[in-house]
């Protein structure tokens, strides 16, 4: 293990991916969010397969033992993509990223559901404490006040939609791990991402401006640098290291958004961001220490077993 090597691959893969995000931001009004999926999913592919080629699996590293998973996984994992660039249209960069963080949070409760995990109290009540996070966020845009047909409103369910959506395609994920390599993950699910998107051309693609496909492509370019980024993290560190340096991304967000986007952070978004990311970094904390307490459980007994 080389943590300091993983923890840095985590903050690039969180700076990449932000990168991303704001340049899909910035195409928002130009191109629908299924045209920018495409550009996303299709222009990582020739990273993703250089990396590939770099590691010696271009050959065999692709290969699936369970192609109907990688489908759903792509299909959940899609659709997540795809709200989530709708509400980058909609919503300030910052606010979207905070109720972004509500996935990592659902996956506890998902993995419980449907992997059969057992999740107990210190964890749960983290994660209660996250989603009151995730709705104080949420308290401006769907207060009884709020307009439910304004652009706002629609952009916060749009992506805690995504957030949801994001959160099942990581359980898909776990399961995939049972049997497929880290390297035909990433390839199949660029791959159904590509061609999944291609359905949404009757919902009104259009012919960008060279300037709007140019940030389309170079998002599409990052996003697959981010990914092996992400991926390279967890080889030379723990998850539950890295795991706390995904929310630098609200840092790269608020910074950002307000001198990209003049974006100017609200009292009750930032408040609601601190509570959620505190939930996940207890969780974070939690699953480490149950994880050293495993670790010492193994090794006590494999000493009584010497």
């Amino acid at each position: 293990m080389q943590p300091l090597r993983g923890i840095l691959f985590k903050v690039l893969s969180v700076c990449m991916f932000m990168a991303m995000a704001s340049l899909i931001k910035a195409a928002s009004a130009d191109v629908p969010p299924g045209q920018a999926v495409f550009f996303r999913a299709f222009f990582a592919l020739p990273i993703i397969l250089g990396w590939l080629a770099i590691r010696g699996e271009l050959r065999h590293g692709w290969k699936t033992k369970n192609p109907i998973g990688h489908f759903w996984r792509g299909l959940v994992g899609t659709s997540a993509m795809g709200l989530g660039f709708t509400g980058l249209g909609l919503l300030p960069l910052p606010e979207v990223t905070a109720i972004g963080y509500a996935a990592p949070l659902l996956v506890v409760i998902f993995a419980a559901m449907f992997l059969n995990e057992d999740v107990r109290a210190f964890r749960l009540s983290a994660v209660g404490l996250g989603m009151v996070g995730v709705l104080i966020v949420l308290s401006p845009r769907l207060s009884v006040g709020a307009s439910l047909n304004s652009a706002e409103t629609l952009g916060a369910i749009v992506v805690l939609m995504g957030a949801v959506l994001a959160a099942l395609a990581q359980v898909f994920v776990r399961k995939l791990v049972a049997t497929e390599g880290t390297a035909a993950i990433v390839f199949w699910f660029t791959v159904t991402s590509s061609v999944l998107s291609l359905f949404t051309v009757p919902w009104g693609w259009v012919a960008p401006s060279w300037p709007i496909a140019g940030l389309l492509v170079v998002a599409g370019l990052l996003g697959g640098i981010g990914q092996i980024f992400l991926t390279s993290s967890y080889r030379f560190a723990d998850a539950s290291l890295v795991a706390p340096f995904d929310y630098t991304s609200m840092i790269l967000a608020l910074t950002i958004g307000y001198f990209v986007f003049d974006e100017v952070p609200t009292r009750t978004m930032l408040i609601g961001a601190g509570i959620v990311i505190s939930a996940g970094v207890l969780i974070i904390w939690r699953e480490r220490q149950l994880g050293l307490q495993r670790a010492q459980q193994r090794k006590a007994t494999g000493n009584i077993g010497g």
